[in-house]
C-alpha cells in the first residue's frame, strides 16, 4: 500500500509544481499538462490519470492554492460535460488505453465533449431510444437522431448510447460508445431556445462508423454504463459544493441590498425563505460531495438536481418582481451559439427564461421525483407493462 499523502504533503507538491512551472511564464496548456501529470488535476483519480487517489474533499485545497498563485484553470464551464459526465464514465468503464487516450486532453480543456442520449421519441424514457448501431467487422455503423445536445457545435467527442439489439427488452439491447464528432455522417443543427440563443442542438447520424475500440463497457450493457453518466450528471448540475451566496441566490441578494427603494415586507419574507432554502441546498450538496469520497454517486444526486432546478426558477422569478419594469428589459435576442452557459454574468431576463430549462435538462423533475421515491425512500415502483417485451414489439 502506498504511503498516505497528508494535506501538508499535498500543499508541498503544489508549491513544487508552481516553482517548476511559474504560471507567469509558462503557457496555459503547458501548465495544465504539468498539473495533470503531477496528479494535481482531479485529486481523487488514480495516479497516472491526473490524480493521487486522495479524498475529494481535498480538491478545494488545491483549487484555492492554484488560484492564489494566479495559475490558469481548465475553463470548467466550457468543458463541464466532459468533466462531470464523460470522465467518470471513462474512468469506470474504459480500458487502460481509453483512459490514457481521453482523460488528459479532456481535463486540460483541449477537447470539448457532448452527450448524445435524448432523442425525439426517447427523452424521459431514455431506454426507448431508436438510434441503431450495427456491427460491421471492427466497426459499428450508427444511424439515428439525437436532440437537446448541449454544446454539440463545439464538441470534438461525444458519449453515445445506441441500440445494438432490438430483439430484447429495451434496457437490455443498448451499448455505449464514444463518438468522434468530426466523423463523416455527423451533422449538427442548432435549436434556438427561449433565450434566443442555441446552446442546444439536434445531431443527425447517417452511416457513421465508430470503431469497436471506442466502445465503453460490454455489448448490451449500455444502460448500466449510462447510469454512471446520469448519476454523475445530476451531481455535476446540482450537487457541487460552493461558497455561501454563490450562484443565483447571490445575485438576488445583491439586488436587494443595492436597491432599498424596491423593498417591502412581503418581498423580504419571500427572499429570506429562498435564501434559507438555497443555504440548505448548499450544505446538502457539501454533504453529498463528502459522501462521494467513499464511492460512486447514487440517487441522492437526483434530489440535489431537483432542488437546484426548483430554486433557480423561484429565485429568477422573484428577481424580476423585485426589479419591476427594469426586469423586463432583455439584453440581446441575437441568434448565436455560445461557447459557455453562465447564469450569473447575464441579465435578469436571461436568467428567468433560461431557468425554465433547468427542470428538463439533466433529467426532468418528474422523473427525478420518481427516482427519489423509489430509490431513496423505498416506495413501490411504477407498474411497467413493457419490462419483458422486446423493443421491436413496442408501440411507437
Amino acid at each position: 500500500m502506498p504511503p498516505l499523502i497528508t494535506q501538508h504533503d499535498l500543499e508541498n507538491r503544489i508549491q513544487d509544481l508552481l516553482a517548476a512551472h511559474d504560471p507567469g511564464t509558462t503557457s496555459r496548456l503547458d501548465f495544465l499538462h504539468a498539473r495533470f501529470d503531477a496528479g494535481l488535476a482531479w485529486l481523487h483519480y488514480p495516479p497516472g490519470l491526473g490524480g493521487l487517489g486522495l479524498p475529494r474533499g481535498l480538491q478545494p485545497v488545491a483549487e484555492k492554492a492554484f488560484a492564489a498563485a494566479g495559475a490558469p484553470d481548465n475553463e470548467p464551464q466550457r468543458i463541464g460535460i466532459g468533466l462531470g459526465m464523460a470522465a467518470p464514465t471513462i474512468l469506470g468503464f474504459g480500458n487502460d488505453e481509453q483512459k490514457q487516450r481521453w482523460l488528459r486532453p479532456l481535463w486540460c480543456g483541449e477537447q470539448v465533449w457532448c452527450q448524445l442520449f435524448s432523442e425525439p421519441g426517447a427523452g424521459s424514457d431514455l431506454a426507448a431510444l431508436a438510434t441503431r448501431a450495427v456491427r460491421d467487422g471492427e466497426d459499428w455503423i450508427v444511424n439515428g437522431q439525437k436532440v437537446w445536445t448541449s454544446m454539440a457545435h463545439e464538441a470534438r467527442w461525444a458519449i453515445l448510447v445506441a441500440r445494438t439489439d432490438p430483439d430484447v427488452p429495451k434496457h437490455q439491447g443498448l451499448t455505449y460508445f464514444v463518438l468522434d464528432m468530426t466523423a463523416p455522417g455527423v451533422e449538427v443543427r442548432p435549436l434556438r431556445q427561449l433565450t434566443g440563443e442555441a446552446e442546444f442542438n439536434e445531431v443527425f447520424l447517417t452511416d457513421v462508423r465508430v470503431p469497436d475500440g471506442q466502445r465503453l463497457g460490454a455489448v448490451g450493457e449500455g444502460w448500466k454504463v449510462a447510469q454512471t453518466t446520469l448519476m454523475n450528471e445530476r451531481v455535476a448540475i446540482g450537487g457541487g459544493a460552493a461558497p455561501r451566496e454563490s450562484g443565483m441566490i447571490g445575485v438576488l441578494a445583491s439586488a436587494w441590498r443595492e436597491q432599498p427603494e424596491v423593498r417591502d415586507p412581503a418581498l423580504h419574507d419571500r427572499l429570506l425563505t429562498l435564501w434559507v432554502a438555497a443555504e440548505a441546498a448548499r450544505l446538502t450538496a457539501m454533504r453529498l460531495s463528502a459522501q462521494l469520497a467513499a464511492g460512486q454517486p447514487g440517487p441522492e444526486g437526483s434530489a440535489a438536481k431537483y432542488a437546484f432546478a426548483s430554486l433557480n426558477q423561484q429565485i429568477s422569478g422573484l428577481e424580476l418582481e423585485l426589479l419591476g419594469e427594469q426586469g423586463l428589459r432583455y439584453d440581446d435576442w441575437t441568434m448565436r451559439r455560445p461557447e459557455t452557459v453562465s447564469f450569473v454574468g447575464r441579465s435578469p431576463g436571461y436568467r428567468y427564461l433560461r431557468a425554465k430549462g433547468n427542470s428538463i435538462e439533466g433529467g426532468t423533475s418528474e422523473i427525478l421525483l420518481n427516482i427519489i421515491a423509489e430509490r431513496v425512500l423505498g416506495l413501490p415502483g411504477e407498474i411497467r407493462v413493457d419490462k419483458d417485451v422486446a423493443w421491436k414489439d413496442l408501440p411507437r
